[in-house]
């Protein structure tokens, strides 16, 4: 009989190996950090030796002058390159379909693994392909389903999702990782395009969801869709917590839209699963060590920065050993390391959240500017739905220019006034500020369609 899917992992391994729920508090609360390095170090080599086995490595490390032997151990990391999606988007190029990252030839031949593949959401670009083998895949949605439960998750939940579907990876692990690894219910219902958002309301009233899981824009627009048909988060939709990605939003805002739930961050990008999450202590996000080795690095030089100041995040995940090997990914996502100490008595770093990404971050006049940080500063403007959009143009002078589109419910002159003095005094530059009514902005968002809303349009290099 042939081989599938589920003989190529083995699910009670996986608990030993990454363990989740009770044993995750034991296994960090006892580790000492000297301990989970050579953890660490051994994934790694393995790691390391199957990624020299792969074309993409070998060429983007051979353009280096680095050669097998070069890098023995987590110890010699900062000798090899960082790469990204240029590097990604290249490999597609040079050997399509599947790019030469994939590492199926690897194997030998009829021993390869099956592999599920996905895509990104090409919010920075074309959607990229994204390759998990079963164990690769099974130890994510593992990952996912240890943060769910740090936060709170219990046997029984009601989980309504509102993650994409479709060739976009989020929707499909996020319900594997409910599915297989916790004893919660899972409701499927997608974006606004696969379920309405009138309908998705009434699903949560009817079916008594007590755990929202999704990105913060559209949860915060299920509940201003739930009040206006007469069903009030908290008493009739039984919230009692919500996992979503917050980024910089008001995590006050957020509860209270939903009936006083507690509300959780957690962050990871598609390429490699969870790398972080809060736990009850909400007193940042902890970095999954076991499985993933995280730098943050200066922006501009690429050289380490110390704990506490901002750099783009470069993960090298150390459990896809099996297809798609990661070694020190760019991100491009912004965010620094936490200083102090765990209050839940940890061994494990924690991370500040996603602070923005350094490839679409503007700068004005010399001041770094995210569009992400503009939504939580406008929540002090009266009337703000929750929606804006920020284009930043070039004049004559190659001087940059960034104007604000807002929603607000009863556009005035005193709503724009205080936006642009607030942003002024937040981000420390002028910027200009448009206000619309509900609803205008949805077709450049993409609110109702996309995973993560557009919030930057980029007419600098445009010909038109």
């Amino acid at each position: 009989m042939d081989p599938c899917y589920f003989d190529f992992f083995d699910a009670k391994a996986l608990r030993l190996e990454y363990p989740l729920g009770a044993g995750f508090l034991t296994k960090f609360c006892q580790i000492s950090r000297d301990q989970l390095w050579q953890e660490q170090n051994e994934r790694f080599k393995k790691l390391l030796a199957r990624a020299w086995r792969m074309p993409f490595y070998q060429r983007i490390w051979g353009r280096h002058g680095i050669s097998p032997g070069d890098v023995r151990s987590l110890l010699d990391l900062a000798k090899l390159p960082c790469f990204g999606k240029a590097e990604l988007s290249e490999s597609l190029a040079f050997s399509p379909p599947f790019g030469d990252y994939l590492g199926i030839e690897s194997y030998a031949e009829g021993t390869a693994p099956p592999f599920v593949m996905h895509t990104t959401s090409g919010t920075t670009g074309t959607p990229q392909p994204l390759f998990f083998g079963p164990k690769g895949r099974e130890t994510q949605n593992l990952l996912l389903a240890r943060a769910y439960l740090l936060q709170g998750l219990q046997a029984g939940d009601v989980v309504h999702s509102v993650y994409g579907h479709g060739l976009i990876n989020g929707g499909h692990f996020v319900r594997e990782a409910v599915l297989h690894w916790t004893r919660a219910v899972f409701l499927s219902a997608g974006t606004g395009v696969e379920t309405r958002s009138a309908r998705q309301v009434e699903i949560m009233r009817d079916f008594r969801a007590t755990v929202l899981v999704g990105f913060a824009d559209y949860l915060k627009k299920l509940a201003e869709v739930a009040r206006e048909a007469g069903i009030e988060p908290g008493r009739d939709i039984p919230i009692r917590m919500i996992c979503g990605h917050l980024g910089r939003e008001s995590r006050q805002q957020m509860s209270e839209m939903w009936g006083n739930a507690a509300v959780f961050d957690w962050y990871g990008v598609g390429d490699t699963g969870t790398i972080a999450s809060e736990g009850p202590d909400q007193d940042g996000l902890y970095l999954m060590e076991d499985a993933q080795f995280v730098e943050v690095l200066d922006v501009d030089t690429g050289a380490a920065v110390p704990d506490g100041q901002p750099g783009d995040l470069v993960v090298t995940t150390l459990y896809k050993d099996d297809l798609y090997p990661l070694i020190r990914f760019n991100t491009h996502d912004v965010t620094a390391i936490a200083t102090g100490h765990s209050a839940l008595g940890l061994n494990l770093r924690r991370m500040s959240g996603f602070l923005g990404r350094s490839d679409n971050m503007v700068k004005l006049r010399g001041i770094n500017v995210f569009p992400q940080a503009i939504g939580p500063i406008l929540s002090e403007v009266d009337g703000f739905t929750g929606e804006f959009i920020c284009a930043v143009s070039r004049d004559a002078q190659h001087r940059d220019t960034m104007t604000v589109q807002i929603e607000v419910k009863n556009p005035g002159a005193q709503h724009a006034v205080h936006a642009r003095e607030l942003m002024r005094a937040k981000l420390g530059v002028e910027v200009e500020v448009e206000l619309v009514a509900p609803g205008q902005l949805a077709s450049l968002t993409g609110i109702e369609v996309r995973q993560k809303p557009i919030r930057l349009i980029d007419r600098r290099f445009s010909s038109s």
